[in-house]
């Protein structure tokens, strides 16, 4: 949600930015929402004068008892009768108009950087740098799903009959792989300074509609029947909604934070051939990294967030590059976003396994998450900042394609073997 003062003094801005996100049929909306503004502020304003007219009249009331001039005294009475009966109409216009103006300006999409590029769709996304050499493989690499299958590690048969597509069962040595990398990326941030959480798994409608777009929402997120609670699709969602509503000491800032959880996501719509087997699914675990920081610190925090995923897959040895979003790419809440794609020497492509995003003040201003300037003595919105650290099963599919060998095993990196048990391998139970 951007600054309403924005809007009131530069409209044409904020119209200007819904263009570069290419949602022109959003630019009635600042227009409506000027006129509500003024609407609501008129009405304020009369409210304003009423009550000082009525403060008036209960000083001439008293004055009038005290005198013994009943019929005065009760005329004024009528009249204060009135102006509350007028202030209560008003009252009553302004909650409609300010319900109005809310959900008006959560449509309106955060001013998004300078530095985007520009561009309808994902299409025109540009590749930033490389990261280590993307090398082809000298013998053909199956699909994820048959490699999986022929290391005894995955059983989507059984997934089907007890929970439908879109699910699966990891097994034996993968399942422990998966677990590995989710706990070395947990370490992994914890030794760049980041608390370690793990958050509730549901959140509340006020948190889901602070942290995303309806439209998001509606993608997304799946409803507890009976229940004012949702699953979360990332742990960004219940993580942000942690400090929903406080004033946080300056000095508590930058809030640096790595957590852990279950993601849930409904993932609506039809995709393509390479995203069948375990790429898009319902459920999955992931380790994610949050930032709460002062204005001026987000700009420096989203280069180090991308950076340390970066720098993860590389200790792994899997090529990554960063895909910068382009402006049409971005959800509505986000002032820039890139995705850390891993290299496919199957598909001899990159595919993202990481997004990061900063989304300046407007998940703040949503949520009311503010800090206490000690310069100013003002409270301001906070800035807020996500990043994916490791997400099997995408990683997992990345991993196993880099590291799969000639003969069909998976060789495991030095970083990982202390949480392999020691194991350098992982061997087929099947050719």
């Amino acid at each position: 949600m951007i600054d309403i003062n924005l809007l009131r003094e530069n409209p044409e801005l904020v119209k200007e930015n819904i263009r570069r996100k290419f949602q022109d049929h959003k630019l009635p909306l600042v227009d409506e929402v000027a006129e509500l503004d003024k609407k609501r502020r008129a009405a304020q304003s009369e409210i304003d004068s009423l009550r000082a007219s009525r403060n008036a009249l209960a000083k001439s009331i008293g004055a009038l008892m005290r005198e013994k001039k009943i019929e005065e005294a009760e005329q004024a009475k009528l009249q204060s009768k009135s102006v509350n009966e007028r202030i209560a109409v008003l009252e009553s216009e302004i909650s409609v108009v300010e319900e109005q103006i809310k959900k008006d300006m959560m449509a309106i999409p955060n001013i998004i950087a300078d530095d985007v590029p520009l561009g309808k769709d994902d299409s025109f996304n540009v590749q930033g740098e490389t990261f280590l050499p993307a090398e082809e493989k000298p013998f053909e690499i199956p699909y994820h799903l048959d490699i999986l299958e022929s290391l005894g590690g995955i059983d989507l048969d059984a997934a089907r009959r007890t929970s439908g597509n879109g699910f699966y069962y990891l097994i034996g040595d993968v399942a422990r792989l998966h677990s590995a990398v989710l706990t070395y990326a947990r370490d992994f941030m914890i030794d760049k300074g980041f608390t370690y959480c793990i958050p509730p798994f549901m959140i509340r409608s006020e948190v889901v509609s602070g942290v995303m777009s309806f439209e998001e929402m509606d993608n997304m997120m799946y409803k507890i029947e009976g229940e004012d609670l949702y699953l979360i699709g990332t742990s960004e969602h219940s993580m942000i909604g942690r400090f929903m509503g406080e004033i946080l000491p300056e000095s508590s800032l930058p809030q640096t934070l790595t957590s852990y959880s279950p993601c849930f996501r409904k993932e609506k719509g039809s995709h393509g051939i390479e995203e069948r087997g375990i790429y898009r699914i319902h459920q999955f675990e992931k380790q994610e990294m949050i930032v709460i920081c002062k204005p001026e610190e987000s700009d420096e925090w989203y280069e180090k967030l991308w950076r340390y995923t970066v720098e993860l897959f590389t200790s792994m040895q899997i090529p990554v590059r960063q895909l910068i979003c382009c402006s049409g790419d971005l959800a509505d809440l986000k002032y820039k976003s890139c995705d850390v794609e891993a290299w496919s020497p199957r598909q001899k492509k990159y595919f993202e396994v990481g997004s990061c995003s900063n989304l300046t003040d407007a998940q703040a201003r949503r949520l009311g998450i503010r800090y206490k300037n000690t310069k100013t003595g003002k409270n301001e919105f906070a800035h807020t900042l996500n990043n994916t650290v490791a997400a099997p099963p995408r990683m997992l599919i990345a991993f196993l394609e880099n590291h799969l060998q000639a003969d069909g095993s998976v060789d495991i990196p030095e970083v990982l073997r202390k949480y392999m048990g020691g194991k350098d391998k992982i061997l087929p139970v099947r050719k």
